[in-house]
């Protein structure tokens, strides 16, 4: 009975600290992640004439044309993708310039400039700047945001076992006081939320700095698991089909080295030898592409146009099922559809970003998944308020009023097990595990030698 009693203060003390520090942040995360959740909504609200308004010229002009209007009003850009949205929405040009900058400009049915949007300024990608990066991105603070979600798994599980070990769940007889109803609150959402929990946060690493490049490396290193050969390296174009006289001529490249792994290609309107993407388009519609889709340019003399159709590109209309999901590979010179890669032909992790990713943004089946989100993120937010609660209520004034430290023993075999076990799933949880108790030594160290000086003295 003793060992079960230090094995639960172990669970609750590391419960408490974690809950403590990480809170704040857990916060800001599941806030902003509520308000991206609803970004589609928000933005046919607020940039309604941008997506379904008209210019204020009738003249029915080609999309080459617009492209060309395009680039000259907005000096200093060039277009690098175009993507013809699905039903009434008007088609969006990606523009950027030689600084990185990004410009969306859209146009309506008759290929006329409607208007503009700063890349940067817009809600999907302030929403998402905060949810992923706090705004202040870096690799610092992305490693803080994951370290966040892994800790918040932790707290999960650490809940669930207390919620069961301590009876909290079981009826009580007698009077609660308000720490006791918070407790059971507390304990009792934290339970039902816990696998929802989870699996939100795990379809959310994809986007993580350490576990998401880990994901992402074995995806692309074994294409049987992941990421099709094909997608990672493209096919060519026929470069025979260019002028023996200009086929050397320097072409224009992205400034962004990984431009292609962003969906911005370079800009390729400047070579003479490309077919149009009017004429591209009837190659589309030839082979019976529907729309939502993307025309990425090619990023040099040999590259291919990409057309693709994605269930997570991050594009208020650009969106498919993940079964739909599809990209093309179109010679630049010839419009020849050389091959393409469906979901089909993805390996098991390529799948599971296919389908988690749109889970975890809450459009994967529709209202219900962003009603069930929603819930589920509220319930979070409520338990980390009961959490706070439940230590005020206890709390004495002038101390941290922390669970009472256990001692080493057999009891703390388990809980090493466990720490290990999410340490191997979740490296950075892993990492920082390896600094608490290198902190752990040194006060450890300090201490004895603290008192082997009192001693002696």
């Amino acid at each position: 009975m003793k060992n079960k009693k230090r094995f639960y203060n172990i669970f609750w003390r590391w419960h408490f600290y974690a809950g403590i520090f990480i809170a704040p942040l857990l916060i800001t995360l599941t806030i902003s992640g509520i308000g991206y959740l609803f970004y589609t909504n928000v933005e046919n609200q607020l940039y309604d004439h941008l997506f379904f308004g008209d210019s204020t010229k009738s003249e029915s002009v080609s999309i080459d044309e617009a492209i060309e209007n395009a680039e000259n009003r907005y000096e200093g850009y060039s277009v690098a993708k175009v993507s013809v949205l699905k039903d009434d929405y008007n088609t969006r040009f990606t523009m950027t310039n030689t600084e990185g900058n990004q410009k969306y400009v859209f146009i309506d049915d008759h290929n006329q400039i409607v208007g503009s949007q700063n890349a940067a300024s817009t809600y999907s990608n302030v929403m998402r700047g905060l949810h992923s990066s706090l705004f202040v991105g870096g690799t610092v603070v992305n490693y803080l945001v994951e370290l966040a979600a892994c800790w918040a798994i932790f707290l999960l599980i650490s809940g669930v076992y207390m919620s069961f070990k301590g009876k909290i769940l079981k009826k009580q007889k007698g009077t609660k006081n308000k720490r006791q109803k918070h407790k059971k609150l507390h304990a009792i959402t934290g339970t039902i939320i816990a696998i929802p929990m989870v699996i939100l946060i795990f379809t959310g690493l994809p986007w993580s700095a350490l576990m998401g490049n880990i994901i992402y490396s074995t995806a692309q290193s074994h294409p049987s698991i992941g990421i099709p050969e094909l997608q990672q390296v493209p096919p060519t174009s026929e470069i025979n089909e260019i002028p023996w006289a200009t086929r050397k001529n320097e072409t224009p490249t992205s400034s962004d080295a990984h431009a292609h792994h962003h969906g911005i290609a370079g800009n390729m309107t400047d070579n003479d030898n490309t077919i149009s993407v009017q004429q591209l388009m009837q190659k589309i519609d030839e082979s019976h592409i529907s729309k939502p889709y993307s025309i990425i340019y090619p990023m040099n003399e040999d590259g291919v146009y990409i057309v693709a159709k994605g269930s997570n590109s991050g594009v208020t209309g650009l969106d498919v099922s993940p079964d739909e999901e599809v990209t093309n590979y179109f010679d630049q010179y010839s419009g020849k559809l050389i091959s393409k890669v469906g979901y089909a032909d993805y390996g098991i992790l390529g799948k599971w970003y296919t389908w988690g990713i749109p889970l975890h943004e809450g459009h994967l089946f529709g209202w219900p998944n962003k009603i069930i989100n929603l819930l589920v993120c509220l319930a979070f937010l409520t338990i980390i308020i009961w959490g706070y609660k439940m230590w005020l209520d206890r709390k004495v004034k002038g101390k941290l009023s922390a669970p009472p430290k256990t001692p080493m023993g057999k009891s703390f075999g388990g809980f090493i097990v466990l720490l290990v076990i999410l340490g191997i799933i979740m490296p950075l949880f892993g990492l920082s595990l390896i600094v608490i108790a290198l902190i752990e030594l040194i006060v450890y160290l300090l201490q004895k030698y603290k008192n082997s000086s009192t001693n002696h003295l």
